[in-house]
This record gives structure tokens, sequence and C-alpha cells, in this order.
């Protein structure tokens, strides 16, 4: 290919808002054209990259022994009011505007597609016979994502591989899983991506069992947490700290004492007036829920139509850490969101900012203890009256800390103990070593999740079992984001001058640049060093146009074309072509058939060991 057929619109300005390298370079390289917020055109560079992280991602697939599939982007809407998830994503949701009775009423662009392969699986997959199985497509989706930033790592329209396993039984489930989990390592070590895979919540797709690979970068919107020694990750929404440790185990409590406190409802502001660390405080905070009619909670939120009653909880952390709200959930079995100031003023008596979990029992449906506020000795709280607070309060005297409360099955389920924080950066691993725990920002790039029935049950996908009952099909859903490969790998492969990409996502393996156009040896033999190459399988580029030497070697530095051969009048004078790799100030000269000899090797080694 040459580079003056070829369309290459490369810039030196830095594009106004890009703030990540990967978005930066994305457009400074010609690879994407931004068309509007979260939208993207793939011009020829970015294309073939896009194409070969997919072909990647599909051989490594096929190879695992899923069968691909294509599904339609417009879904009907009555799938979704099936699962119930047409309210609880109605916000990323994008539907198609029509008149009414127009054919385009009742249809949304699918965000994914979980309700389209459900409903294939209940017309056709009747019996375990023909199970296990995993489907999956490489396709567009859509979500009406309210900021798109950072280029093509959160946009409107973007590349997906989703597939999805079906069962009749857990251990077969357990296998796919490690399958793909096996499937997923060797995809991105194929792309060059210094992945890590972390524990993950599985949110509006639903499921308990889930792992995320993530890239880490300054450029990511995740938090991970990673122990100091490498043993234990977690996406910060999963991410867990070690039990605390008791205290003291003495009888010497200090007295309830009330503090007039005007105005401070922050904790930072009533530790200045009390003199104490938000450490010693406990936030009280009051939320309300509907509780699911059954009891039963599988590690996922009650869907919207077995909903039933309103409720009131309380939960409580220490002053210097956040609630994580899908711990909450979970330990709550339900969704729950913070409460008004009118409920508050009527649960607590006080203004917001003054609640504390003394004498808050009785009034409520659930109070929800964080096991760090569990080991607290005179702390401070709201004293449940405007513009007060309280010091010497004390968990198991003040509040109750086990469903027995001051009598024998006084509280039955409404008090509960759990990790209901998020971790923050130092705290101790939940594992042997208690090695400190990191907040680092990552990329997700790809998430794996065991489903179980939450979609076969509210759809009624069903299959014979051996005994000729029916069964609802048993289901596992892995994703990757195909265009934030090719981010993730820009962001992990850069320098100050531009991209340096991993041979198997490079757009073109080799780039053979003919120094003077004018120069009519030098640009034969480049012509014959191109041909060679290609005829040996390499995906290679000839800059073949009339610009300065520098303008070259500045292009030829952003792209990022992994391999160089420069063909110019001091290299043949000296013997020959130019070989360099980019990233590397090592050159070497050789003879143009050795050069052709040598690169074909370095790509096929470079190639093979990122197979391996």
């Amino acid at each position: 290919m040459k580079w003056r057929k070829y369309f290459i619109p490369t810039t030196k300005e830095t594009p106004k808002d890009a703030t990540a390298a990967s978005h930066i370079l994305l457009l400074r390289a010609g690879l994407a054209r931004q068309l509007a917020a979260g939208i993207y055109s793939y011009l020829p560079l970015g294309l073939r990259a896009l194409r070969k992280a997919e072909n990647i991602v599909r051989e490594e697939m096929d190879r695992a022994g899923a069968v691909e599939l294509r599904m339609p982007c417009l879904t009907p809407t009555t799938l979704w009011e099936e699962t119930g998830r047409l309210e609880t994503m109605s916000d990323i949701l994008l539907r198609i505007d029509g008149s009414v009775g127009d054919w385009a009423t009742g249809l949304v662009l699918g965000p994914t597609h979980e309700e389209i392969i459900t409903d294939i699986a209940r017309a056709y997959l009747k019996s375990y016979k023909q199970l296990p199985i995993n489907l999956y497509q490489i396709q567009l989706k859509f979500r009406g994502e309210a900021r798109p930033k950072s280029g093509v790592l959160r946009t409107r329209e973007f590349l997906m591989k989703d597939a999805y396993s079906f069962h009749h039984d857990l251990e077969t489930l357990d296998k796919e899983y490690e399958n793909m989990y096996a499937t997923y390592c060797r995809i991105f070590k194929r792309c060059g991506l210094p992945y890590t895979v972390v524990e993950a919540e599985s949110g509006a797709m639903g499921g308990d069992v889930s792992h995320e690979f993530m890239v880490m970068t300054d450029a990511g919107e995740d938090l991970v947490a990673i122990s100091e020694d490498r043993v234990y990750a977690a996406n910060l929404e999963r991410a867990a700290a070690a039990p605390p440790e008791a205290g003291q185990d003495d009888d010497t409590f200090a007295e309830l004492e009330e503090v007039h406190t005007p105005g401070a409802g922050r904790v930072e502001d009533v530790c200045a007036v009390l003199g104490t660390q938000p450490r010693q405080m406990i936030k009280t905070l009051i939320y309300t829920g509907v509780a699911p009619a059954s009891s039963r909670f599988d590690s996922d939120v009650a869907p919207a139509s077995s909903r039933s009653e309103a409720v009131r909880v309380v939960a409580l952390v220490r002053g210097d850490h956040e609630i994580n709200e899908f711990k909450l959930a979970k330990a709550a079995g339900m969704m729950l969101e913070l409460a008004d100031p009118e409920t508050i003023e009527e649960v607590t008596g006080a203004l917001v900012g003054f609640a504390g979990p003394q004498g808050l029992v009785d009034k409520i449906d659930k109070l929800i203890i964080d096991r760090e506020v569990t080991v607290l000795r005179d702390a401070a709280s709201g004293a449940n009256k405007t513009d007060y607070h309280v010091t010497g309060v004390n968990p198991g005297r003040d509040f109750p800390l086990d469903s027995a409360g001051t009598g024998p099955g006084r509280y039955g389920e409404k008090v509960v103990v759990a990790d209901i924080r998020n971790v923050v950066d130092g705290d101790p691993a939940p594992i042997e070593s208690r090695s400190p725990l990191h907040l680092r920002t990552a990329i997700e790039v790809g998430h794996i999740f065991m489903l179980g029935t939450k979609y076969s049950d509210s759809m009624g996908a069903t299959c014979l079992d051996k005994n000729g009952r029916a069964r609802p099909l048993i289901m596992g859903c892995y994703g990757i984001g195909v265009n934030r490969i090719m981010a993730a790998a820009i962001e992990s492969h850069h320098d100050e001058n531009g991209i340096i990409w991993p041979m198997s996502l490079a757009p073109f393996e080799v780039l053979v640049i003919a120094l003077d156009s004018k120069d009519e040896r030098a640009n034969k033999v480049a012509l014959e060093v191109h041909d060679e190459l290609a005829a040996a399988g390499i995906d290679v580029l000839l800059d073949d146009r009339d610009e300065r030497a520098g303008f070259k070697f500045k292009d030829a530095d952003l792209i990022g074309i992994p391999l160089r051969v420069v063909v110019g009048k001091k290299s043949l004078a000296a013997g020959g072509v130019e070989v360099t790799e980019r990233g590397k100030e090592s050159k070497e000269i050789m003879p143009p058939e050795a050069a052709v000899e040598h690169v074909t090797k370095l790509v096929r080694q470079e190639l093979n060991k990122l197979a391996q």
C-alpha cells in the first residue's frame, strides 16, 4: 500500500477538549474523526486496527468452541418489558420515535442483547441434549450516555463482542465460565494489553459471579483495588477490606453527652467543633426502598415486577468512609435511594446532618451497620436533634449490633452487620497476608458473568431435563469492548511522539520510507522492499510522499507502525537500508534482501510471542 494512494489525515495540533492519550492520538494520527458527541467515524488506519482486534476476538472465540451468529440492533420494547429492564435501563435506552401506529413505535436500539438471545433460546433450545452451547456475535451497540468522553472509551455507539452460554446444570456453566476466562486471557495477551483480572459486580446485567479484565491507566474511569502483593484485585464496587480487628475488651464507656453544634451538619464541620477525627464519628444515612414481594435475593436487586412494600433503612458507616450502594443493596435485599429531607426529619426528628443511630431501630424497617462501626468506642454522632451532636456513643449499648437487641429475638432480622463501605487506599486486603490495598484507575476491556436464570425465569426460557421436567435455562454472559481494545492499546503503548502499536493490532506491521522522492535509486529500492514484504504476507505501507525527511519521520512516529525500513542516499552508500523498531533508538544497516528477511522474521516472531 502506498501512502499517496491511501488516506491518513495526520495533524500536529492537539484536539480541543481531548485529554486522554488515546483520544488525542486517535485523532492526531488520523485513526478516527468525531462526528458528534460519543459518535465516531473510523478512518482507514483506525478501521484496520479495529478489524485486527475483531479478528483476534473471533479466532479465539471460535477456538473456544463458541458459535457465531448475528442479532439485530433494533429490539422491540416488549422483550425489555418481559425482563423489567425497560424501566431499570431507561436512562441509556435509545428509543425510535414514531407517530402513533408507526412501525418505529415500540423499538429501541440495543445497548445489549440478553433479551434477544433469550428469545432465540426459548424458541429453539428445548432439551438438555442440545446443551451446553455458547452463541456469540460482534455487533454494534447503542447507549444513551449522558456524558460521553475520553474518545472511544465512553461513546454512544460502539462495537462489542457479546456471548451467551446456555446450560442445564451449574457444573457445565462452571466449565464454560472457566473456558471463557482462559479465552479472554488469550485474547488480551494476543492484543498486547497489560491486563489485570479483578472480581466485579454484575450491575444491570445480573448474576453474582463476575470478573472484569482491566488495563491500568490514568485515562480509565473505573477504580480498582489491588493488593500490594498482587494476590487480590477487585473493582471498587466489589472490593472488600479485611474484617476489623476487635478493640480492647473492657467495660469502661463514656457517657452520652449532648453538644450544641449549630449549623455543623457535615462531618468536617462537626469534627472542628468537637475536636475529634472523622474516623471517630458515625455517619447515619437514611434510605428508602421497596421490599421484594419474595424474600429471595439471588445476589441481584429485585425486578420491578416483584416489588411491593415500601421500607425505611438506616445505614451506619464511619465518618471517613463512604457507602458502597452495591453492597448496601445486597445487605438490604433491595435497591435503595437516599431519603428526602422530609422523611429524614420524620424518622430522626431533626434536620439533615444531625441524625444519629441511638433510638432509631424501633422507627425503621432495617438497621444496617458497617463492620468498622462495630469496633468504635466513645464515638460521636448526630443527636437526632437539630443543631446538636452527641459524644460517647458506643455500639451495642446505644444501638443494637445483632438481631437480639435487649430481648430474645426482639428485632428479628431487623439488624444487620455487613461490609457496606468502599475500600480506601491502605486498607488491608481480605487475604491471609493482609497486604495493603491500593486504588488505581483502569479501562474495562472485558467482563464475564454467571447470569444464572435471571433472564430465562422472566422470559420463560426452559428446556426438558433428563427426567422430562421443564427447567429454566442457566446462562452465562461474556462481553468485550472491541473499540476499547484499540484505545487501551494506545494508552498502554505510546510516548511523547505518538503511538507504539503492538504488532498484532498495528494497522500496518512495517513502514518503508523513501526519504527523497526525487532519488530514483532510493525510490526503486524502497518499492522493491515494499513489494517483497507484501509478497511474504506482511502488512506493509510505503511512504512515497514528496515531503521532507523530518516530516515523514514525525508522521511515522505518530502513527506508530512497529517496524521501519528507511531507504536514502546515506543508507545505500553504507551498504543497504536502515531498519529500526518504533520506540527503540537502535538502528541497523543491512542489504535490502537481508532486511526483507530480517523484518519478516521479526514480525512473525512477535506475533507468535503474543499468541503463546
